[in-house]
């Protein structure tokens, strides 16, 4: 199973499989056709107030993860992790941010979710 992050403003790549949006916000300055991708599951990405709260430095990295986690058992959410997670077992998948830190950001949480 092969789970890749990359920022969605990073040319695409032929390893890249399914390009999956995974914010909940369009990525400034960035054309949709130019991100080619792929999907965009918004029930995915981490509600606005969870957003607000963790990039106003009120929490921590860890903190952050399990409230995420938390909104990701939601049905809504839950079916479409599983969707991913079917879809990675078929092919390659790229969750694509906006974020500066992918490593630190949501989208690491999406794939650690999707390959354990």
């Amino acid at each position: 199973m092969s789970v890749g992050v990359r920022r969605v403003y990073e040319p695409p790549e032929p390893d890249d499989g399914v390009r999956v949006l995974v914010d909940r916000l369009w990525p400034r300055g960035l054309a949709k056709e130019a991100a080619h991708v792929d999907e965009w599951p918004k029930a995915l990405t981490p509600s606005t107030e969870l957003r607000r709260w963790y990039h106003a430095g009120e929490g921590s990295y860890d903190e952050f993860r399990e409230r995420y986690e938390a909104e990701l058992a939601a049905p809504e959410a839950a079916e479409l992790l599983d969707g991913l997670r079917k879809s990675a077992r078929r092919g390659p998948v790229t969750l694509l941010t906006a974020s500066k830190e992918p490593e630190r950001s949501h989208a690491a949480v999406l794939a650690r979710l999707l390959t354990a």
